[in-house]
């Protein structure tokens, strides 16, 4: 499809994995995309305590398992492929029989490119949703996997199953680094603080955090002068506790696509 819904549109992208991927979305329909990789994903630093996770979950050592991201099911796998082939068959055999809670869409569709699905999913896609949808189940004695979102140990979740009577075996399969020198994020602030940039679409978390951590004050300020969209809850929640309300937002589906749609009906207007 192509048209002109954000013609005459500056949009600041900080995605970095789907980064073309998104932009030529936001391209085909006119905008002009600034693209300002806020964070970079990678492996885990050490693949050591991952296998280690690996290992037991395969030798059934999981009564539940826990998915907060799509990207943790692919670098499970990934860290299988470079580390330990062989680790792939019982890995999976033991994802089939395990019960598989989802936090949001993604690690739902990683899960069915895989020929899985879903037992049990938040209908909310927050840590407070997926502790939502436990909550009525009976956790004493289960072990139950949680992959982590980055390195963020989610307190509020394993606390939440430790309480429970859960045994909890965390793993945090990849991290967050910075995406691109800190002068390249003050020069895309300034650029918001001049009114050059239209809006912003953020798609993860951390990179609202860079942000923050490199521009403090003058973040919030940029943000401001800038239409901001979020891809979900989860990134309209880490706006929210820096002082900034996100204007668009996908109603239920917390994707690239419809958040081009959520800018798309914010921004088809004339730029000014």
């Amino acid at each position: 499809m192509t048209n002109a819904s954000l013609s005459g549109r500056t949009i600041a992208v900080p995605e970095t994995r789907a980064l073309d991927l998104f932009a030529a979305m936001l391209e085909r329909r006119g905008a002009k995309v600034l693209r300002c990789p806020l964070v970079a994903i990678r492996d885990a630093a050490d693949p050591a305590p991952v296998l280690t996770f690996l290992r037991q979950f395969a030798a059934d050592g999981c009564d539940d398992l826990v998915l907060l991201t799509g990207e943790g099911l692919y670098r499970l796998l990934s860290c299988i492929e470079r580390h330990e082939p062989a680790l792939r068959a019982p890995f999976l055999a033991a994802l089939g029989r395990v019960r598989k809670v989802t936090r949001g869409p993604k690690p739902a569709r990683a899960l069915r490119e895989l020929g899985f699905a879903s037992d049990l999913a938040a209908a909310v896609p927050t840590t407070a949703g997926v502790i939502a949808a436990l909550d009525p189940l009976a956790l004493a004695g289960r072990s139950v996997g949680v992959q982590l979102y980055g390195t963020d140990p989610n307190r509020p979740l394993t606390d939440f199953l430790a309480a429970r009577g859960a045994r909890v075996l965390a793993v945090a399969p990849y991290e967050y680094a910075s995406g691109t020198d800190d002068e390249a994020v003050r020069t895309l602030i300034a650029r918001m603080l001049r009114d050059e940039v239209d809006a912003i679409a953020f798609t993860s978390s951390p990179q609202v955090e860079r942000l923050f951590a490199v521009g403090g004050a003058q973040a919030r300020a940029a943000l401001e002068h800038t239409h901001v969209a979020a891809v979900g809850p989860v990134v309209a929640g880490s706006l929210t506790r820096h002082g900034v309300q996100p204007r668009s937002m996908p109603a239920d589906s917390f994707f690239l696509k419809p958040l081009t749609s959520a800018l798309e009906a914010a921004l088809d207007t004339p730029a000014s």
